[in-house]
């Protein structure tokens, strides 16, 4: 497993990504003085986004289903917790856009590669996450429903 998103699993198929990339920020606050340089004072943590990158192939190994999920939980606007593969968890976090671009369109419209882009951003954890993660893992095999 590459990360977790959520319930989610990106692996290395069907649903893979090759790059990852964190922007995370401080808030510095400005304060005027008088005859010397303003002061800076330390204001707590800024924004803190992850993108995830990377292509699929879907006539051969799959993934387009996995994409779908990802496209749901940003209509969702769904918190989920994200860990990395070694077990580090990075936070929660909500899906801000998902872009997707087919190339070498096949007959049935789809792309013989599709390369795809995550765009996340740091939130609050989900207070009812616990039931949303379970009812995860129940769709995962089928029961549940």
């Amino acid at each position: 497993m590459l990360y977790m998103l959520g319930t989610l699993a990106v692996d290395t198929r069907p649903f893979s990504i090759d790059k990852f990339d964190r922007q995370a920020s401080a808030d510095i606050a400005s304060k005027g003085l008088m005859g010397a340089f303003p002061g800076k004072e330390f204001g707590g943590e800024g924004d803190d986004e992850i993108t995830l990158s990377g292509r699929l192939l879907p006539t051969k190994i799959g993934g387009l289903d996995e994409l779908e999920i990802v496209h749901e939980m940003r209509r969702t606007g769904t918190r989920f917790p994200v860990q990395r593969g070694d077990g580090k968890r990075l936070g929660w976090f909500a899906i801000t856009r998902v872009s997707e671009g087919h190339t070498e369109i096949l007959r049935d419209g789809v792309g013989f590669v599709v390369e795809h882009s995550i765009s996340m951003t740091r939130v609050q954890p989900d207070t009812g996450a616990g039931q949303q993660i379970i009812s995860g893992l129940l769709s995962l095999f089928g029961a549940g429903r």
